[in-house]
């Protein structure tokens, strides 16, 4: 089926056509024709599957030709996910007379203003920036006809509900509502009921494990030495391209130094980068002017970077949906892909969680030529005659005495 026959305009249909689009994708063929009959709609699709087009061509195509005002509200959780969706509806867009702003922070007020002044028919916001406007009443949200909260687990994860409660609560309770997300935690249904009108549920199988084309190794060390390891494995890996996915900003900053003195071309991406040094990284590394990417989660979902040859998990994520998106960095277009996740004691709760998550066990591998120190990792699996299940149900001894069971961790 074409992208004409879902519905969309002959317009919108050519800027789809001029960006290589072909083939309507799953939640594709799902959601444009519900939100084109004006049925609210949740959907629930693992990133990379096409969900911006999902709502952006039916939005587009109902809101027509332009107007001096706000119609459509795009709520994203992070400034660089927030510039993506505007580029792809301006593209989408591209021979309509639509108008689109992005707003966010880290930048200054004055483009923001400008071109909420002269009028836009679609705003793309992160909910903090949108807030401000809303206070500076440079903003106004009183004829906004389309709603949609995208990546709505990850505003779930950064706090941002309240905030987007508050925004919502300025548009005018006659609209049409759509949430898109890669899972629906039961934290977001309260606000399902409360801003949604009976809506349609959409769920596009759930990816529960890493491409097939990616191959996917832990290397246990101890805590002592996960730099050092990880500054061999750069050294010995034949690689074009690596994200090091660190856990907190400060680490990934302290990571990032570390590689630079080591003569790596590097680029740092976090929350506390000003939008101008996260826009030089992004840039800068699809650009191949940085051979590693360090950075937080907020490279591991949405932002498009292909091409990326290896992830290294410098932490393991402490939630397994988290361990996918990052994988997901790589092996991308049937690409092939290497994924390396360092772990150490404290971390074999998560990994056992990662394994079930994905319904897999991942190989642990030593480093050929690395001066390891002792890890009570090194001891996993010896001499143990339980079965899997029997190990997975008492859990796992970790060293200072700890003991790691499915749900929690006790001092024996």
């Amino acid at each position: 089926m074409s992208f004409l026959n879902l519905g969309i305009s002959d317009t919108v249909a050519q800027g789809v056509k001029a960006m290589g689009y072909v083939d309507p994708t799953p939640i594709q063929l799902r959601a444009i024709p519900l939100i084109l009959e004006g049925r609210d709609v949740i959907g629930s699709a693992q990133t990379g599957t096409g969900k911006t087009a999902a709502f952006a061509l039916p939005i587009l195509t109902k809101l027509g030709q332009p107007s001096n005002v706000s119609r459509a509200l795009i709520l994203e959780p992070t400034r660089e996910l927030a510039a993506q969706v505007e580029t792809a509806i301006r593209d989408f867009a591209r021979f309509t007379e639509i108008q689109v702003a992005v707003v966010f922070g880290g930048v200054g007020y004055g483009k923001q203003n400008d071109a909420l002044q002269k009028g836009v028919d679609i705003i793309v916001a992160t909910p903090g920036r949108l807030l401000d406007h809303l206070g500076r009443r440079t903003c106004r949200l009183d004829q906004i006809e389309y709603v949609v909260l995208d990546e709505a687990d990850r505003m779930l994860d950064m706090g941002f509900l309240p905030d987007v409660r508050r925004i919502v609560e300025k548009c005018p309770r006659k609209r049409h509502t759509s949430l898109f997300s890669a899972t629906i935690p039961p934290e977001i249904d309260s606000l399902i009921r409360w801003a949604m009108n009976k809506p349609e549920v959409i769920e596009i199988g759930m990816r529960r494990s890493p491409a097939e084309t990616v191959k996917h190794v832990v290397y246990p060390v101890a805590e002592d030495q996960k730099i050092d390891l990880l500054r061999a494995l750069l050294d010995q890996v034949n690689y074009n391209s690596v994200i090091v996915f660190c856990r907190t900003k400060n680490r990934a900053d302290r990571i990032g130094n570390v590689l630079k003195r080591n003569n790596h071309s590097v680029a740092i991406l976090h929350s506390n980068r000003t939008q101008r040094e996260r826009e030089q990284a992004l840039r800068g590394f699809r650009d191949g002017r940085f051979e590693v990417l360090v950075a937080t989660d907020i490279a591991a979902r949405g932002l498009d970077m292909l091409e990326v040859s290896h992830v290294v998990n410098f932490d393991v994520p402490q939630h397994p949906e988290d361990y996918v998106h990052r994988i997901g960095r790589t092996g991308r277009a049937q690409a092939t892909g290497d994924a390396f996740t360092l772990m150490v004691a404290e971390d074999v709760c998560h990994m056992a969680a990662i394994e079930k998550f994905i319904s897999q066990k991942i190989e642990r591998v030593k480093l050929d030529g690395f001066n390891y120190q002792y890890t009570t990792l090194f001891d996993e699996g010896k001499n143990d005659t339980r079965t899997p299940r029997e190990r997975q149900a008492r859990g796992v001894r970790l060293s200072g005495g700890y003991y790691c069971g499915p749900t929690r961790r006790r001092k024996r």
